[in-house]
């Protein structure tokens, strides 16, 4: 694209993802970048951005009369009142986008209020705007106007070096719902349960090493986000508040089998999740393959690489600072978890309802595989992929005592979330988010920092490299 030809781009709202795509835009070597934020943020936005060559205008219709691409970067619950205000004011032939992580409210907005001459090829970058866009998932929906505009997005973005998923606003939101929704359901609940019973989990020898420390870290990272991008596809999405209904009824449904001591119907209902989502029949262990194998369609998560590092390699990461005594405890702990292992109720609901529901998220894994979703489910499949570690959980579940409690307030978190997702609340969804992400706040900058070198050492592991370096977070 030569500097002639070049689109001006304008960007309405300056959160954290509108910051990151004007940032990386003007540093890819984008010209013209107009942005706006609420106009009472204008002359803040003005001092920000001074010397930058971004250009602050005091409001959407400004932008809007004079971009060629103009991207809507805000909350999903707030679009449609955003494109109602600056729609009507978009200028001729130019082309309209929106950076959210639910498409059906902004289908919707941009069908009714963008002119009849205005073109619709929207986005949505699956990561963080703290995550590099090197190689992360990009997709660009394509609704209305020649296909030209398409190529015109791409040279937008191609300083990005993301890697291009063409989809359907439908599309879109069916891949985003299959494979976030019950994974932050699972994550949120954690959190919550872990809040209510007033203990960190890194503060017990339970969770520091291992699998459990992905778990802990995942729940950290989700909890130093902001809330609405989370309260966006949980009330907005009707595949994701479905799907978070039936995690919620799995997890009181196991729970129930577990406390009734139900063995064979709590066995035969994991056993048969275990094959429904992944293929792998009872008490088979799953082959992995050769470096040289290739993968096909058919049966294609038999025959994958695990996602997560082994139990040795997981050991290296740690929550806090231990003593030498405490690390030869965890790991004498880790060496017999037989006498304590966990049931691991989060991870049996999440294959369960997917299970219930015939979704197979691995499915998605070619379109939504970002480093930070392969640690989501990843977990999942390390637990189900050993017949051994998931037995182990079956019998935790029906007689141990020490993890009970925890999986007591993990089922009343369960409920309460769903509860709340379905009274469709963002008040109510962002109060009860913000008052557990207040408890953990003072252990983000170290969970960041630790979900960052376990990013790593997947990336690492799936190159075919191997890292030694010990991972422990001082």
């Amino acid at each position: 694209m030569t500097d002639k030809n070049q689109p001006i781009v304008g960007i309405i709202g300056m959160g954290d993802m509108g910051r990151m795509y004007a940032k990386r835009l003007k540093a890819g070597g984008i010209e013209t970048i107009y942005v706006c934020d609420k106009p009472e943020s204008h002359e803040s936005l003005k001092k920000e951005l001074e010397g930058t060559g971004i250009i602050p205008l005091p409001n959407g219709h400004a932008v809007s009369r004079i971009s060629d691409f103009i991207i809507y970067s805000v909350e999903a619950a707030a679009m449609t009142a955003v494109v109602r205000e600056y729609g009507p004011s978009t200028k001729i032939g130019a082309v309209v986008a929106g950076q959210t992580s639910v498409k059906a409210p902004e289908k919707e907005a941009f069908e009714k209020y963008l002119p009849a001459d205005v073109g619709i090829t929207s986005v949505h970058s699956l990561h963080g705007p703290t995550v590099t866009t090197e190689g992360q998932p990009l997709i660009i929906i394509h609704h209305r106007g020649p296909e030209s505009n398409v190529k015109m997005v791409e040279d937008v973005f191609r300083s990005f070096k993301s890697r291009y998923v063409h989809l359907s606003y439908e599309e879109h939101d069916s891949v985003t719902a299959n494979t976030q929704a019950v994974t932050h359901a699972a994550f949120l609940s954690m959190g919550t349960a872990w809040n209510h019973s007033a203990s960190y989990p890194w503060e017990t020898a339970r969770y520091v090493s291992g699998v459990e420390v992905v778990k802990v870290n995942i729940t950290l990272r989700i909890y130093s986000a902001k809330w609405h991008v989370y309260a966006g596809l949980a009330m907005l999405n009707p595949s994701a508040q479905i799907q978070i209904q039936q995690y919620a009824k799995s997890v009181t449904e196991l729970f129930k089998l577990m406390v009734e001591n139900r063995e064979k119907e709590l066995s035969d209902r994991v056993w048969e999740s275990r094959e429904k989502v992944f293929g792998w029949k009872r008490n088979e262990e799953p082959p992995i393959p050769s470096s040289s194998s290739t993968s096909t369609s058919k049966g294609e998560e038999q025959i994958r690489d695990p996602i997560l590092l082994s139990e040795d390699i997981l050991n290296q990461f740690s929550l806090g600072s231990r003593s030498t005594e405490q690390q030869n405890q965890n790991q004498n702990q880790s060496q017999s978890q037989s006498s304590s292992p966990n049931s691991h109720l989060s991870l049996l609901a999440m294959v369960d309802c997917w299970s219930k529901l015939g979704i197979r998220p691995y499915e998605h894994l070619a379109v939504a595989g970002t480093p930070v979703f392969m640690l989501w489910i990843g977990v999942a499949e390390y637990l189900f992929r050993s017949p051994t570690l998931l037995s182990s959980a079956i019998q935790a579940g029906l007689a141990d005592r020490i993890h009970r409690p925890d999986d007591i307030e993990f089922v009343v978190a369960a409920r309460g979330w769903s509860e709340c997702v379905s009274f469709g609340n963002f008040d109510l969804y962002k109060r009860r988010f913000e008052e557990t992400s207040n408890f953990f706040s003072p252990r983000f900058e170290e969970a960041t920092k630790l979900g960052g070198r376990m990013i790593k050492a997947i990336q690492d592991m799936q190159s075919g490299k191997r890292t030694d370096s010990q991972s422990n977070v001082q």
